[in-house]
C-alpha cells in the first residue's frame, strides 16, 4: 500500500466536511429517520458516542477513499476521479450493505433511502475533496 499518494490534509477536510454533511442531513430528516428507524426520541439517551465513532470512521473511508483514487490515477488524484470512485464504492458497498442489513433488520426501504442518500452524499463530497485538494506535495530535495 503506497501512502505516499495520501494527502493528509485532504483526508482531514474530507472527513470534517462529510461529518458536517451528515449533521446538516440528519437534522433536516430527523423526524423522518426517526420514525423509519423506529426510534421513540423520548426513550432515546443523549451521547456524544456515536458523534465520536461517525467521524473516526469517516477519517477512516476518507483514507482509504484516498488510496484508492491515488492508486487508481497513479498519485494523481482529480476531482472527477474522486466523484467518480466515490460513487462506484458507494454503490458497491454502502448501498448494497445497507439494503442487505435493512431488511434483515426488518426496516422499510424509506430508512435505507435516507441512511443511503447520505452515505452517497459523504463519498461524493469526500471525493470531490480529496480529488481537488490532490496529490500531496513532494518533499523539498
Amino acid at each position: 500500500m503506497d501512502f505516499s499518494v495520501v494527502n493528509w490534509l485532504a483526508v482531514i477536510v474530507a472527513a470534517v466536511v462529510a461529518w458536517v454533511l451528515g449533521a446538516v442531513w440528519y437534522m433536516g430528516l430527523s423526524k423522518p429517520w426517526m420514525k423509519a428507524a423506529k426510534l421513540d426520541p423520548a426513550t432515546m439517551k443523549r451521547s456524544a458516542v456515536p458523534f465520536i465513532v461517525s467521524f473516526i470512521a469517516e477519517l477512516i473511508m476518507a483514507l482509504v477513499l484516498t488510496l484508492v483514487v491515488g492508486a487508481i490515477t497513479g498519485g494523481e488524484p482529480n476531482p472527477i476521479a474522486g466523484l467518480l470512485f466515490g460513487f462506484v464504492l458507494w454503490l458497491g458497498f454502502i448501498a448494497t450493505t445497507l439494503s442487505v442489513n435493512h431488511r434483515y433488520e426488518g426496516f422499510g426501504w424509506f430508512l435505507t433511502l435516507i441512511d443511503a442518500g447520505h452515505w452517497l452524499g459523504v463519498m461524493l463530497i469526500m471525493g470531490a475533496v480529496i480529488g481537488w485538494f490532490g496529490a500531496p506535495a513532494a518533499p523539498a530535495g
